[in-house]
This record gives structure tokens, C-alpha cells and sequence, in this order.
């Protein structure tokens, strides 16, 4: 397919796991893809397997100079920008009683003041037609045991696409949540440990854990035009877990 062809994307936490299952769906599809992250020598390793169309910047969506001077890069190579895809993000467990306000910073910080800044920074570039993908979770609609800290910034970025997408009605621009459920990624898999998700995938309808070529499969249907009547809504790709 090539339902991206001649767009211009931006993937934050791009170089692993569910950005990386994006990013090679978008270039299969045609995009060019700007992929964002704090580690260069696994932004150069993605970049390997991504090919000619994609291009690596190495920063923190924390720190808003970084921000700023991928949104420049993509303004002057590429003159606009089309597709945004938040996902920058992490998570770890504290069950009440344990949790610290250095967790609570760091993971507010990354997973919605870091997701607010990279939308808002991108907006100067974006144009009617353009798609702005939040990436949040199943936890968001969920009650997890230890993991509430995080299962709150992913209810918080919901409400920012609810919010935003009245914001933006004049403009053009769409904003959709995409919420996976357990997805195999290097993430997940330190915080859970294989058997850890072994077994959560064992709780999903489909008795398994996700791809990231499957949650990138979803990706690329929100960035495209075939959800063109889509905004402010939420895609789970999660094998049913907060469904039923």
C-alpha cells in the first residue's frame, strides 16, 4: 500500500518497540519519517533497518530545546510536517505506599508534559489534512494493580486528544489515541520480565501478547486518509483485554 506517499512523519520514542513497528509502516507506506530518542548508537541501528526514507534525532521530549531543534530539522529538509505520532513514554511499578515523587515526576514528565510539547511544537508545521496519533494504553480504562502512576498519564493523554480535537475543529488537523494493550517491546519486556508477559498475554481474548507490527498496522490507518472522520477518538489494539 501507499497511503503515506510523499508525507512527512515524526515519531518520538521512535527508534524501539511500538515507534519502531510505526516507523517501518510508514516507510513501507510510502512516508518519510523523522524518528526522535535519547540514544544515538539505537536511533543510528533503527535508521539501518528503516533505509533511505528515514532520518534519526537524537534528544529528550523533556527537554524543550530538543524539541525545537527536531521540529527546525523537519522545517528546513523537509519544509512541512504531516503526521505526529507521540509516543514517546515509560512506566514502572509502585503500588501505593511506595510510590516516590521522583516516579511521579519522571513519568508525568515523559508521558504527558513531554507529549504536550511535542504536539504543541509541531503544530507551525502541520496543515488541514494533518494527523496527530497519541499513543496511550488499556490501563488508561483500567484499574492495574502497582502501576497507577502510569495508568494516570495515559487517562490524562486521552482527555488531551478529547480536549485537543476541539481545539484544532478550524484547522484541519485530527487527533486520535491509539491504546495498546501487552505488546512485545524492550520496554515491556524489562518491566515484566518474559514470563511477566507470558502471562498477561494469557489474560487477552486472543491469549497472547501484541506485535509492533500490529499496534504499526493501526498507526498507519490513523495517519492516513482512511480516517479522515476520525478525531478525538481512542483505537485499543490490545487482543480485547479492556474490552470485555
Amino acid at each position: 500500500m501507499s497511503r503515506l506517499t510523499g508525507k512527512t512523519a515524526v515519531i518520538t520514542g521512535g527508534a524501539t518497540g511500538i515507534g519502531l513497528g510505526a516507523a517501518k509502516r510508514f516507510v513501507e507506506e510510502g512516508a518519510f519519517v523523522y524518528i526522535f530518542g535519547r540514544r544515538q548508537e539505537i536511533l543510528d541501528a533503527a535508521v539501518q533497518q528503516l533505509g533511505p526514507s528515514a532520518r534519526a534525532v537524537q534528544g529528550s521530549v523533556t527537554h524543550l530545546p530538543d524539541l525545537d531543534r527536531l521540529y527546525e530539522t523537519v522545517k528546513t529538509e523537509r519544509g512541512g510536517l504531516d503526521i505526529v505520532l507521540a509516543n514517546a513514554g515509560t512506566g514502572a511499578f509502585a503500588a501505593l505506599g511506595s510510590i516516590t515523587p521522583e516516579h511521579v515526576d519522571e513519568t508525568f514528565d515523559l508521558n504527558v508534559k513531554g507529549l504536550i510539547f511535542t504536539v504543541q511544537k509541531a503544530l507551525p508545521l502541520m496543515g488541514a489534512g494533518g494527523s496527530i496519533i497519541l499513543t496511550g494504553s488499556s490501563t488508561g480504562v483500567m484499574g492495574t494493580p502497582a502501576f497507577s502512576v502510569y495508568s494516570a498519564t495515559k487517562a490524562a493523554v486521552r482527555n488531551l486528544a478529547r480536549s485537543w480535537a476541539l481545539d484544532l475543529r478550524a484547522t484541519g488537523i485530527r487527533v486520535n489515541v491509539m491504546s495498546p494493550g501487552p505488546i512485545s517491546t524492550e520496554l515491556a519486556q524489562e518491566v515484566l520480565g518474559a514470563e511477566g508477559m507470558d502471562a498477561i498475554g494469557a489474560t487477552t481474548v486472543l491469549g497472547r501478547v501484541g506485535d509492533p507490527a500490529e499496534t504499526g498496522a493501526v498507526a498507519a490507518f490513523l495517519a492516513s486518509a482512511d480516517s479522515s472522520f476520525m478525531t478525538g477518538g481512542e483505537v485499543f489494539v490490545d487482543g480485547g483485554l479492556a474490552q470485555v
